[in-house]
């Protein structure tokens, strides 16, 4: 009979069980994060084709009805002189500014939601996009002429209704529902104070005010697309800066606080360059609802986060923008809708649906 002897300072049996049971956890943790990364990556692919499909589209239809190759051979300056004429200083720079719009709008939104930690907090529900158009408002009925003048009115505005509501919030902590519940108040005031601005105005001032609030696309021109994209850079610049505070906020004030997070200053510094966004885009294009509360939950959704992604709400508020403008453009065809209108549309819809999932939540 013999006898097997273990060497020395080897254990076999439990050696063996460890790396198993290593292997064993580290596929477990690996076999969720694979499809989700899956996922994503077909979104980012879905995302770019809609986009082109949606440039195509927008280049291509119309009451002059354009080729896919008449459109692709203006662009390259190779096409007849009306056929470039209507690709490259009509059609193509709407697009350009209803992507850039929508990225600035979708990124708004997705800052708010993150600083009040509420699928409902939206530079539309707290008033800064309605004080926006005040500022615009007060500029275009004072006869005071020209595009930078807007954006300054519809800036100053806006950094106004965010000064007012933060002040009537800061005593008691900057929270998101006392943002929200302030915000609705202020848009109340400041939608009445328009519709009088509005009423007083005489006929012609008045009922290019009450077009241009509505929210449009159309007489966008070319020359904003340096703009837009500037401030847009720069705002994402900024935003990536306070990335990691706000993912550590969205874990809330006490865990945040605890891990070196100033909740009162980032709320403030994330709320500027929230207003900056949606205060530019309201000037250039009216103010167009609905697209920065909508957006960052969509992306939320698809792409499976559990906070709010910021590129993906950029992205979405692009391809939603557009779609949306494409859809006023020819729904109703030879009229031309205001953007807005869709977007509300789309909008209203979302928000029921919000609110009934949240009732049904709590």
């Amino acid at each position: 009979m013999s006898v097997t002897r273990a060497r020395p300072g080897r254990a076999p049996g439990p050696r063996r069980s460890s790396r198993a049971s290593r292997a064993v956890s580290r596929r477990s943790i690996l076999a969720p994060a694979r499809p989700v990364a899956r996922r994503r990556t077909i979104l980012w692919i879905g995302a770019a084709t809609a986009i082109v499909i949606l440039l195509v589209a927008g280049l291509t239809v119309g009451e002059l009805a354009i080729t896919p190759g008449e459109a692709l051979a203006a662009l390259f300056g190779a096409g007849e002189r009306g056929t470039s004429v209507i690709v490259l200083e009509w059609r193509l720079p709407r697009l350009v500014m209803g992507a850039l719009l929508g990225a600035a709008l979708g990124l708004s939104g997705a800052l708010f939601q993150i600083i009040t930690r509420n699928p409902l907090g939206s530079p539309d529900v707290l008033g800064f996009s309605t004080g926006a158009f005040t500022g615009a408002l007060v500029v275009m009925l004072g006869s005071i002429s020209g595009y930078f003048a807007t954006a300054i009115g519809a800036l100053i505005g806006g950094l106004v209704t965010a000064a007012i509501v933060w002040l009537l919030v800061i005593r008691r902590g900057a929270a998101g529902f006392r943002l929200i519940v302030a915000g609705i108040g202020i848009t109340a005031l400041i939608n009445a104070v328009n519709t009088v601005m509005i009423t007083g105005a005489d006929d012609r001032d008045a009922l290019s005010a009450a077009i241009w609030g509505a929210g449009s696309l159309n007489g966008v021109e070319s020359f904003w697309i340096a703009p837009s994209l500037v401030v847009l850079l720069l705002c994402a610049l900024a935003t990536a800066w306070l990335h990691p505070a706000l993912t550590l906020h969205e874990l809330g004030d006490d865990t945040s606080t605890s891990l070196g997070a100033r909740s009162s200053r980032l709320r403030l510094f994330a709320m500027l360059i929230g207003v900056v966004l949606v205060a530019f885009a309201t000037a250039v294009a009216g103010p167009i609802a609905f697209v920065a509360l909508a957006a960052p939950q969509i992306a939320r959704r698809l792409w499976i986060t559990g906070p709010v992604p910021l590129t993906a709400s950029a992205v979405s508020g692009a391809v939603l923008l557009m779609a949306s403008d494409l859809v006023a453009q020819r729904i109703l065809a030879p009229t031309i809708l205001p953007t807005g209108i869709v977007t509300i549309c789309l909008g209203g819809l979302y928000l029921v649906w919000a609110l009934a999932r949240r009732g049904r939540l709590t």
